[in-house]
């Protein structure tokens, strides 16, 4: 590759990743609604051509935010994982909620928001797969049913975010949630 195409190719990314970062500011600033390509556009200084050269509409956009957010909660996860001084699993659950609740505009890009990225599947993303394993690492590896034991403690966690988030549920008693759902977790193989 030549010198003039891998300054092309870093301009590319460079636009590209500024295109995400102006969409994340703008979702949590006013909303998802608020995140439009002309916007945008505006926001970065490229015009809306531009922008489809990158992303082909907003449900793009929103799904690039989302395997933004994925890394971010992933890291943010084995961070509190390794420095848990307790249970592992507590620490990771409260990391979680914490990350669902100062960043609500990209957990709802990375969890409520139509994209075309999937859980669960051969096309899964290895950056969306590791906050999942971040709580498979929590159970002990010879317990045939912590991948389960995984995916009910994420899905739980999930509507703990959404209802409290929503205010549903009232924040003064989420560490007694946190609590109940990793007794319920850990307690029985």
């Amino acid at each position: 590759m030549s010198a003039v195409s891998e300054r092309r190719e870093r301009e590319r990314a460079h636009r590209h990743q500024m295109i995400i970062t102006a969409a994340r500011e703008l979702a949590e600033a006013e909303g998802w609604d608020a995140v439009t390509t002309r916007r945008l556009a505006d926001r970065v200084e490229y015009s809306q051509p531009v922008l489809y050269s990158h992303f082909h509409g907003k449900d793009a956009i929103v799904s690039a935010v989302a395997l933004d957010g994925f890394a971010e909660l992933a890291a943010h996860l084995r961070e509190a994982r390794q420095a848990a001084s307790g249970p592992a699993l507590r620490a990771v659950c409260v990391a979680y909620l914490e990350f669902a609740a100062r960043r609500p505009a990209l957990y709802q890009a990375m969890f409520i928001l139509p994209t075309d990225l999937r859980f669960a599947s051969d096309e899964t993303p290895a950056v969306m797969r590791a906050g999942f394993d971040e709580f498979v690492s929590c159970f002990p590896p010879d317990d045939d049913r912590r991948d389960l034991r995984a995916e009910v403690a994420w899905s739980a966690l999930h509507g703990i975010a959404l209802l409290a988030g929503s205010g549903r549920i009232p924040p003064a008693r989420q560490d007694e949630r946190i609590d109940l759902l990793v007794t319920a977790m850990t307690s029985t193989r």
